[in-house]
């Protein structure tokens, strides 16, 4: 159910292009996933996502189940049915947002312990726990539970975080072969592809044993995790450079939370191909909008007031096909809901284009020329 097919690769860079296959439908890599916390991507309906260009979404495991629960999501269906979205779905395991818990979390071998931010009620999750929300939740690809140190953590603190991570994959990778222990032979689960993260902070020798340990196990595609919180721009390359060669390039490789658009061309050459993160809605949200070239613009600054024009001449999206500036910058300073929710069907076919403008300069022979042509500022469509 799970294959991932190259279609074509850069002849000068480790960038490609590819399609994934899942139970929902296909995806094109490289792909950006909207991130839907609660099951839905903030001011949008999963109509209004596919209009923009959407063909996978995330959902969020730790928030899903603090808030309504998946037993309930599995009532109506699976997360598919309660948000009546047809397309794959991607689960995180929770874990980033568990540790974010750092005055009360407690990391044990056997998992994590924590309050719940809703009502401060005692909450442990295993590895096994956090596979069984996710089948609940009936998502396309799954994440192991794994344990994401901060980026100036300590050698120490990062070795026994990688130990966690690892320890923790390989109780994953037993209930996901054979969640009923039936004997099922390796890599039988047809309904959910599970993804283990490479993790190791900034630690060259760590990254490396991290990404072996992925590269060797029987799975449909490895994540990346513990890149964009914090560390340098060097630090995050040269992640990028170590880890990337050691993955199999028949396996899709995502590279979680991160979005900026200079990171996502950085990464795809180094071989990325898929993305999340909530920088376009949440920009949206204050009131910022990417212009042609993907810079920000404030639609409440002043010089809005009078304009006429579109965010974007030229753009298809809802927002810029019928709204002026000035009229968005009216809805923003008048708080106004639709203003928020154009901006985001603005910033999220922003993205979309961007990426489908990617796939087409690898197609064509020419993804080094683009990069280099919108790092100087060059309009990407």
């Amino acid at each position: 159910m799970f294959e991932f097919k190259i279609t074509r690769k850069d002849t000068k860079t480790s960038a490609r292009t590819g399609v994934f296959y899942t139970p929902h439908g296909s995806f094109r890599t490289p792909v950006f996933m909207p991130v839907g916390t609660y099951g839905a991507v903030k001011t949008v309906s999963s109509s209004e996502l596919k209009k923009c260009g959407a063909e996978i979404i995330l959902g969020n495991t730790f928030h899903l189940e603090e808030r309504p629960g998946s037993s309930l999501i599995e009532s109506f269906g699976g997360l598919h049915e309660f948000m009546n979205w047809d397309g794959p779905i991607l689960t995180d395991s929770g874990g980033f947002q568990v540790f974010s818990l750092a005055k009360s979390r407690k990391i044990l071998d056997r998992g994590v312990e924590f309050r719940s931010p809703l009502d401060g009620s005692k909450r442990f999750l295993t590895p096994k726990k956090v596979l069984q929300i996710q089948q609940k939740l009936g998502s396309d690809i799954v994440m192991q539970l794994d344990e994401c140190a901060p980026a100036d953590a300590s050698k120490k603190v990062a070795e026994a975080a990688l130990t966690h991570t690892q320890k923790w994959m390989e109780e994953s990778l037993k209930f996901w072969i054979d969640p009923r222990g039936r004997g099922r032979p390796q890599g039988s689960n047809s309904t959910q592809a599970l993804f283990p993260i490479v993790q190791g902070v900034n630690f060259p020798d760590l990254r490396r044993e991290s990404a072996r340990f992925c590269a060797s196990l029987p799975v449909p595609g490895i994540a990346i995790g513990g890149l964009a919180v914090g560390e340098s721009k060097s630090d995050f390359l040269r992640t990028l450079d170590i880890v990337c060669p050691i993955l199999p390039s028949n396996k899709p490789r995502y590279l979680m939370g991160v979005g900026e658009s200079r990171d996502i061309l950085e990464a795809v050459e180094r071989g990325i191909d898929m993305f999340d993160c909530v920088i376009p809605t949440r920009l949206a949200r204050h009131g910022s909008f990417f212009s042609k070239s993907g810079k920000r613009k404030n639609i409440r600054n002043s010089k809005f007031k009078t304009d006429k024009k579109p965010l974007i001449s030229g753009c298809h999206c809802e927002a810029c096909q019928n709204f002026s500036r000035g009229y968005l910058r009216h809805l923003f300073v008048s708080n106004e809901i639709l203003g928020m929710r154009m901006l985001t069907i603005h910033n999220l076919t922003w993205i979309f284009d961007f990426i489908q403008a990617i796939r087409r300069a690898i197609r064509e022979g020419r993804f080094h020329s683009f990069k280099a042509g919108f790092l100087r500022g060059e309009t990407p469509h």
